[in-house]
């Protein structure tokens, strides 16, 4: 029965060894006096940039080649369909996690999304941020947002990533976690409606960026089967040692019964 056990915690490490992703902290509270330098170069709180309404959290990297962009792209296109007033019912903030990006990269990536939107939208209601004072990893960690650098032997940095909006209450709180690319304009509608009461609701999507990966050179997603065979292994093991506890209460329950024949 050890073995088993043992065996069974090692597939859980093979499994989730060097995991990253987002480890949910719903109900938490971010610091609201963290300090960020936005896309005009001033140095504004997040409390100041989330105004006293829900907001709309995204974390990536402005030169990303990969996740980053098409889940902003799908993000200015639900904006431009979410029936909700922005910089009146909800605030959306982009926090850049990379320690090299400036204002004006900031600015440009502001700009190009906004331009995308199919209808007139306000534009204070969406910013684009850089740290100060590693404030964008502070608020990563505050969210549960993990991330990965990596440096080619080239010396190209990247970052290894998820992507999902999380949605904080005016207060900070963090509400609802909604993972992938593709959201749909009424599940953020319900989001940030929830939110606007403190209301913690369930996560959406939670398993779709755990199967696929973005391929940044092949522009496209291809299946982790690395993750799938993981996750087969677990259920198999574990349904093994269901498997021995059975066996094991029959062999028991055998023997108490020749017992009382005797």
């Amino acid at each position: 029965m050890q073995k088993v056990i043992l065996l069974l915690l090692l597939s859980f490490n093979i499994l989730y060894a060097n995991a990253l992703g987002i480890n949910e902290k719903l109900g938490e509270t971010v610091p609201l006096d963290l300090t960020f330098i936005d896309e005009k170069s001033n140095r504004v709180t997040l409390k100041q940039l989330m105004d006293g309404k829900p907001t709309i959290l995204t974390l990536n990297y402005f030169r990303c080649a990969g996740i980053c962009t098409p889940q902003l792209e799908d993000l200015a296109k639900m904006l431009g369909r979410l029936q909700l007033a922005e910089n009146t019912d909800y605030k959306v903030l982009t926090v850049s996690f990379a320690e090299d990006e400036t204002p004006d990269l900031a600015a440009a990536k502001r700009k190009n999304h906004l331009a995308s939107m199919t209808r007139s939208y306000v534009a204070d209601a969406w910013h684009f941020v850089i740290g100060e004072n590693n404030s964008s990893h502070v608020l990563a960690d505050k969210v549960g947002f993990s991330f990965e650098k990596t440096v080619t032997a080239q010396g190209q940095v990247d970052y290894i990533h998820a992507a999902a909006l999380i949605i904080l209450s005016p207060e900070g709180k963090i509400t609802r976690y909604l993972n992938g690319i593709e959201q749909l304009p009424f599940d953020v509608k319900m989001a940030l409606v929830e939110s606007a009461d403190g209301r913690v609701g369930p996560t959406i999507a939670k398993t779709l960026l755990y199967c696929f990966s973005y391929d940044p050179q092949g522009k496209k997603y291809v299946f982790m089967w690395e993750k799938v065979v993981g996750a087969v292994m677990l259920l198999i093991v574990f349904g093994f040692f269901i498997f021995l506890v059975k066996i094991g209460r029959k062999e028991d329950s055998n023997q108490n019964k020749g017992e009382k024949d005797e």
